[in-house]
């Protein structure tokens, strides 16, 4: 397998310049980005990386492309690895998914907390599918692995898919999958880690807590958006965000066809807290990693030029908790919205 960060390579990480946010010098706004360049030559740099893979029923063979995703995060030197929503099974039937799910600590994460103790770095798994409350039901889980194996977070998502994609297909996850209730962070050497998964990209509040009452620095967004939500989507999504965060986003993908009925846009991504996109995968379709160092001076040189936290009325329009967390979600057709 091709290294991450060989030039020219496959699995390349494409990165943006950090000093300019993809704006142009002008003589209006050269001292503000130069001065923004020499902030993100701290010496502090941590490194991270984000995976892109096309995940199938085969359960084994999925192991197989996860291990290699680590294997080249090994040798890139990375602090972190993402892996995308469902990196271990994406079935072709409806109820396949229900039938493999297994508790936390059974033999398929085992297995990949085996495989991360030997490799030594964290490992965000965005998506397993583990038992449920009942028998008809799973959760849709983002569990997060230390160096050494252990399990330091877990996340059940929140927000279910229940979409008529026009154009595409027509998902209700709720009919096997349970919502979470809680919102999880974790301090990690990297940083403090939001997690989430894939749809709740939608909702802004959920992020809000993150940065504005949980303080996370790094928002995890493991993902497998489809073909058509991706297209017009993705990134914009991913790069508000950020923006409004003021916070790393790191988007792992699940890309191109796993089966005849169903395929991933893909483009794995990691923003910066300007909206910057500083890594990505050179093929949007392909097996790989992009790598990305984060700053932390310049987060904090962000949240101090533009210090939002300060200038929230939380007195006028209240905390960002929206309705109650764990409702049953409702069918939407994108072509009504």
């Amino acid at each position: 397998m091709a290294s991450a960060v060989e030039l020219g390579g496959r699995f390349t990480a494409r990165a943006v310049s950090a000093a300019s946010g993809g704006a142009a010098e002008t003589p209006k706004n050269r001292k503000y980005l130069r001065g923004r360049a020499s902030m993100a030559k701290s010496s502090n740099l941590l490194k991270v990386a984000v995976g892109q893979m096309t995940a199938s029923a085969d359960i084994q063979s999925n192991f197989q492309a996860c291990a290699g995703l680590v294997q080249e995060a090994v040798a890139a030197g990375v602090k972190l690895l993402s892996l995308p929503e469902c990196f271990s099974f994406i079935g072709s039937k409806e109820g396949e998914s229900l039938s493999i799910a297994e508790p936390l600590d059974g033999p398929i994460m085992k297995s990949y907390q085996n495989l991360d103790r030997e490799a030594g770095l964290w490992l965000s798994l965005g998506g397993f599918q583990e038992k449920g409350p009942d028998a008809g039901h799973l959760y849709n889980t983002h569990v997060l692995l230390d160096d050494a194996g252990g399990v330091r977070g877990v996340y059940r998502k929140i927000h279910l898919f229940d979409v008529d994609v026009p154009g595409g297909p027509v998902l209700k996850e709720s009919r096997s999958t349970a919502p979470g209730t809680d919102i999880i962070a974790v301090d990690s050497p990297v940083g403090k880690l939001g997690l989430t998964v894939c749809y709740d990209l939608r909702f802004p509040e959920l992020y809000q807590q993150l940065r504005f009452q949980e303080n996370a620095q790094i928002l995890l967004v493991p993902s497998a958006f489809t073909k058509k939500t991706g297209e017009a989507h993705w990134e914009i999504l991913l790069r508000a965000r950020a923006v409004e965060t003021q916070c790393y986003v790191i988007a792992a993908a699940q890309a191109g066809k796993h089966n005849e009925k169903r395929e991933s846009y893909g483009d794995a991504l990691i923003i910066d807290p300007w909206g910057t996109v500083i890594a990505r995968c050179a093929d949007k379709e392909a097996t790989g990693i992009a790598v990305a160092e984060l700053d932390h001076q310049f987060l904090e040189s962000i949240r101090q030029r533009i210090p939002i936290s300060q200038h929230r009325r939380y007195d006028i329009y209240g905390h960002s908790t929206g309705g109650a967390i764990g409702t049953t979600p409702h069918e939407v057709k994108l072509s009504s919205l």
